[in-house]
């Protein structure tokens, strides 16, 4: 049983999320919190501590904004975009157990002063800007790193404010690469 309590969206996250690991799950019902949603959030945070673990779509990523902003000392967990896409939908619900464990295997903390480790100039060097695999390698290496997906300057955000060593945006590159490397081998 995890220690913490974790927030997803709805009641189809409640059962997928059963189904990878037991946890006590809070839904938000989407964007439109009630009072009594917040209060029993606010009592999770204080007592237990929240993993938010929301869709890695716009909405819940504006979900996870919200909860962050009034709960700032809270766990987030990332699942990839494209391990939680199925039947032309995105979400925890479509994500597999393996896939949940491992985003909640990752899971990172924001620090109240971020780094600025980081630059999006420096992401250009780095081929994670302005190439044609960019987006596609930022993904990789975000799933690897447990920060999620982001345009550039989300991903240098989150790299500053989970922070990201250079040593593991460094091993996470090397491994994104390799692994594009022989998907394009096998293809």
């Amino acid at each position: 049983m995890l220690k913490e309590v974790l927030i997803v969206e709805g009641k189809s996250d409640v059962a997928a999320v059963a189904r990878a690991v037991e946890a006590d799950c809070i839904t938000t019902g989407g964007f439109h919190f009630t009072r009594q949603t917040l209060k029993n959030i606010s009592a999770a945070y204080n007592r237990r501590g929240i993993i938010i673990l929301t869709d890695p779509d716009s909405a819940g990523e504006n979900i996870r904004k919200f909860l962050t902003q009034r709960f700032p000392n809270a766990k987030h967990a990332y699942i990839p975009r494209d391990e939680a896409t199925a039947n032309d939908d995105i979400g925890v619900e479509q994500a597999s157990p393996e896939s949940i464990r491992n985003a909640l295997a990752k899971v990172r903390t924001l620090q109240i002063n971020p780094r600025e480790e980081f630059t999006t100039t420096e992401m250009v060097t780095l081929k994670l800007s302005g190439g044609a695999d960019s987006s596609r390698l930022r993904d990789k290496i975000g799933a690897a790193l447990g920060i999620g997906y982001g345009n550039v300057k989300t991903f240098v955000r989150r790299l500053n404010s989970y922070g990201v060593t250079r040593e593991e945006l460094q091993l996470a590159m090397h491994n994104a690469q390799c692994a594009m490397e022989r998907g394009m081998q096998n293809a």
